[in-house]
């Protein structure tokens, strides 16, 4: 009788997560600096405490005027930027991009994709 492979029942698979890389800190700085006409008063980038396969190892906590805590949170989950209402920690929405997730919470800057020339 053939003998099955111990490796072949173990998955290989590693799920995609995207990272906060030094680009989108750069956008998030200029992003909080257009923002704050709009109520944007500060932004952060964390490190979570214990990884999850697929999820980024960073994350984003928006703070704006109307509220002294954290008001949205930005992390990657697989191939999407996700934003969470922070305080209620309801999922508010996925997208492609993270300038999407911040134009998002505030539409303070264009998107490249969608300028049109006049």
């Amino acid at each position: 009788m053939p003998r099955k492979n111990d490796a072949s029942s173990v998955s290989n698979v590693i799920p995609f997560q995207m990272e906060i890389l030094s680009g989108h800190r750069e956008y998030l700085s200029r992003w909080v600096h257009a923002g704050h006409p709009m109520g944007v008063c500060d932004a952060d980038i964390f490190s979570v405490e214990q990884r999850q396969a697929g999820v980024s190892s960073g994350y984003v906590l928006i703070w704006v005027r109307e509220t002294a805590d954290p008001a949205y949170k930005i992390y990657s989950r697989g191939n999407s930027w996700v934003v969470m209402d922070a305080i209620r920690e309801n999922v508010l929405g996925q997208f492609r991009s993270f300038a999407d997730a911040l134009h998002m919470v505030r539409p303070v800057l264009p998107r490249p994709e969608k300028i049109v020339a006049a």
